[in-house]
């Protein structure tokens, strides 16, 4: 179970942005899905890898670290794929979603906490997982 006051921290920002991708994602997708659907699927994406991460940081052990240095990779590679590509052809995605813009919408908290959260499970992670 999480202890220190730094992991801590990580695991209720992954949370918040867990429940905050999750009900955006939901509302859109039960409101508006017609009107850009990879953009609400890919925030819905982002939200189950916010909740993964979240799980994953909360406990210690190879397995726990495994799938959080997992997720935050995945989050990593998508928050930097689709921040290019709404960069590079902003009509690609007719709505935001939590990676557009490399998380300009969030305050681009979406695009520095995988690396913060790789940097911690690097630092103070179980390292017999990866």
């Amino acid at each position: 179970m999480v202890r220190s006051p730094g992991r801590q921290l990580l695991v209720a920002v992954y949370a918040v942005f867990a429940v905050a991708a999750g009900a955006r994602s939901a509302v859109q997708l039960a409101t508006k899905f017609d009107e850009a659907p990879v953009a609400y699927l890919l925030s819905a994406v982002a939200a189950l890898i916010y909740v993964v991460a979240t799980v994953a940081l909360r406990y210690r052990g190879p397995r726990a670290t495994h799938v959080a240095v997992t997720a935050c990779s995945i989050e990593l590679a998508g928050v930097l794929g689709v921040g290019a590509l709404s960069v590079a052809d902003p009509d690609l995605f007719p709505d935001a979603t939590v990676w557009s813009d490399f998380g300009i919408g969030y305050g681009f908290v979406p695009l520095v906490l995988p690396v913060i959260g790789l940097w911690w499970l690097w630092r103070y992670g179980d390292h017999a997982a990866t």
